[in-house]
């Protein structure tokens, strides 16, 4: 069986997306298995999270990681869904700018 080819992160950051109308950044702080992670979120609540299948299938996911939430309408304190993973690259840079503030 070959050995799979590794992918490194860009170390240059060309274009941060930032979180949009109705979005949060926030820090993933605990992995729950299947697709579910704990957030804490820049607002001040922690959520528990949902990645979605096709973000699933192609991004991992670790703690630690800065991530973009969209808060369920219904559940708005405390259910989400994930829909942008920030590289390393990309948090430096956002917190440099000050945008995330816990």
């Amino acid at each position: 069986m070959p050995k799979r080819k590794r992918i490194e992160e860009p170390t240059e950051v060309r274009e941060v997306p930032l979180p949009g109308p109705g979005e949060v950044l926030g820090v993933v702080i605990q992995m729950l298995g299947g697709d579910k992670v704990r957030v804490k979120c820049v607002d001040g609540y922690t959520r528990l999270c949902r990645i979605p299948g096709k973000m699933r299938k192609r991004i991992w996911i670790k703690e630690g990681d800065i991530v973009v939430v969209a808060p369920w309408d219904w559940q708005f304190e405390t259910r989400g869904d994930i829909t942008w993973r920030y590289t390393k690259a990309q948090a430096r840079w956002l917190e440099e700018k000050g945008l995330l503030k816990f």
